[in-house]
């Protein structure tokens, strides 16, 4: 956003009457600063170039692949320009495949200038605008779509919220009775919820749930000390179990 807090908008519509009713919208609004109109692709690029406007306003009548193309160039080019689609199409699989060549936001056109103004503040701050009736439909498509692409995330989906939970403590360093402890769970149903963990994520040993949860994401960037906690742990039950770990060595799972 520019210093006088006027956000600067570049309006890419192909429509004339369209464009003087949006561009009419935000005078009366007043915060807002339309500094280029454009009705073809070439156009909206250049005065994105030219103008590094902080959002830029893009209608999508359609699926049609030059939209997209469009949407995805502005996403290229532009790294502190914000897009946000108003579109008059209801399809969730269109709005998510918007959100994933780079809009930030989909405002629908049955909807008030009031909502379009917030929306336009939002994704301006740096956030992702999606109302609330049709935010679901797109985050399910965008799960289920990183769901075929990688099978990974498959694994991390399946997971309860509950084994989640007991994900973050593991990765804290903790036992099986500091996350029963912690939980208000028996040690017994801890330990269970490790294994079933662990049978999901195809895993072996906790240090290795700990590893994987740093680098999927299920937990915040890793702490050595926590890292080390874990391998101590490992390595004192390790000596417990002594030789009697070697009776239960054709079990795939070591429960630590």
């Amino acid at each position: 956003m520019n210093d006088s807090n006027t956000i600067k908008v570049v309006l890419a519509e192909c429509h004339n009457l369209v464009r003087e009713a949006f561009r009419s919208l935000l005078q009366t609004i007043g915060g807002f600063d339309m500094v280029g109109e454009a009705s073809g692709a070439q156009d909206v690029i250049d005065l994105v170039s030219t103008h590094r406007p902080d959002v830029v306003l893009l209608m999508i009548d359609g699926a049609a692949e030059s939209e997209l193309e469009l949407l995805q160039r502005l996403s290229d080019i532009a790294e502190q320009t914000s897009v946000l689609v108003v579109t008059g199409q209801q399809d969730p699989a269109l709005h998510a495949r918007a959100i994933e060549l780079g809009a930030m936001g989909v405002v629908m056109k049955d909807q008030s200038a009031k909502v379009l103004v917030k929306a336009l503040r939002k994704v301006c701050a740096g956030e992702i605008w999606l109302d609330h009736v049709r935010a679901t439909g797109v985050l399910n498509r965008l799960t289920r779509r990183h769901v075929d692409d990688d099978p990974e995330v498959a694994k991390v989906v399946s997971l309860t919220p509950r084994e989640r939970q007991i994900v973050a403590l593991i990765t804290e360093g903790l036992t099986n009775k500091e996350v029963a402890d912690r939980l208000f769970i028996s040690e017994a149903t801890a330990r269970n919820h490790l294994t079933s963990i662990l049978d999901k994520l195809d895993l072996v040993d906790r240090f290795q749930l700990t590893v994987y949860a740093f680098r999927r994401g299920l937990v915040l960037c890793p702490q050595t000390p926590a890292m080390l906690r874990v391998a101590a742990t490992m390595t004192s039950s390790a000596h417990q179990r002594g030789d009697a770990a070697s009776g239960a060595s054709s079990s795939r799972r070591r429960q630590a």
